[in-house]
């Protein structure tokens, strides 16, 4: 990206949130803060009526707004993408606000970009694959979500996964993510006065309350940090042969993938898990084509599990 293109972006930036701290500007387009200081200077020089404070960040005076802005050819089409994706993956409610506001994002468009997202319409498809669960989330996350934007309570009827136990909650809700074909919630129970994990297909009910609730509740960010820590996650690194790495590319998820390296041969692979066993016994599927670099006890149980196996099927001698 060129200069006059990424100072453009960065005015674009300003005007998302209220404060922008520089640190994220330079994380967003990799440069260094000096070269952002240098970017909002020259904006400010060109008359962008710009706030800075030390330790803060930067605003916009109030009211400053940019003319309606044009997109690009490709942000066009990654719209749609999303499109699709968000109705296939998310429930009835947000796919229809999602749809009007892509009705909104069509009307700024210019007839080109138009025309280029009707032809494109029937070439993106998101299908789910056998193995991949309904999404069946009752409409839950629109008032999901509005409760945590105002800190209102949610009464919830929740069936539990192994009990099968129904029970009334009051809870606080902090945030949800989407993790193996389910939409989760987490919120703090006052129940069981402590954070638990929702899954929103399990909630029979929910309503939200007119009590709201105060206190510091950590973001769902610092709360997947923090139960990660606490469960004792262990880091697995290995190396896959690039012949068959892409036939574990799906089911590595189930397993804490956390991040790839690409080298000439093979990948290196980067793995959070709890289960240190189950995890060596799923590495045996593709052992022949791998390697565990760290830790030791994983490589150690890999072997004895391959030892056992040789000894169980070795021929019996008469």
């Amino acid at each position: 990206m060129n200069r006059i293109d990424r100072i453009s972006a960065i005015l674009i930036q300003l005007q998302t949130r209220r404060v922008v701290k520089a640190s994220d500007i330079a994380a967003r387009f990799n440069i260094s803060l000096r070269t952002v200081y240098r970017d909002v200077r020259s904006l400010e020089e060109a008359g962008v009526p710009i706030i800075g404070e030390a330790g803060v960040g930067y605003s916009l005076v109030d009211g400053y707004r940019l003319p309606p802005i044009m997109f690009t050819r490709e942000e066009a089409t990654a719209f749609l993408t999303a499109e699709k994706f968000v109705e296939k993956m998310t429930d009835a409610s947000t796919a229809a606000q999602h749809k009007s506001a892509m009705y909104k994002i069509r009307a700024i468009l210019k007839t080109a970009e138009k025309d280029l997202l009707e032809s494109m319409d029937g070439s993106i498809e998101v299908l789910k694959s056998q193995t991949q669960r309904r999404v069946n989330n009752n409409d839950h996350i629109q008032t999901i979500l509005n409760c945590i934007a105002n800190k209102k309570v949610l009464c919830i009827d929740y069936t539990a996964g192994y009990t099968q136990t129904k029970t009334n909650r009051h809870i606080e809700p902090i945030g949800i993510f989407y993790l193996d074909s389910y939409w989760h919630l987490i919120a703090f129970c006052r129940m069981r006065n402590d954070y638990r994990d929702f899954r929103l297909d399990r909630i029979q009910a929910l309503a939200e309350t007119d009590m709201c609730f105060e206190g510091n509740h950590p973001t769902l960010k610092d709360y997947i940090a923090q139960t990660a820590c606490e469960n004792k996650l262990e880091t697995i690194v290995i190396k896959v042969d690039n012949e068959v790495s892409n036939y574990i590319n799906e089911q590595r998820y189930y397993h804490g993938f956390v991040s790839e390296k690409q080298f000439t041969k093979y990948r290196e692979m980067t793995f959070l898990t709890i289960s240190t066993e189950g995890f060596a016994r799923w590495f045996m599927m593709f052992g022949d084509h791998a390697e565990v670099i760290s830790p030791d006890k994983v490589k150690d149980r890999v072997a004895e599990i391959a030892e056992g196996i040789v000894r169980r099927n070795s021929p019996v001698e008469v």
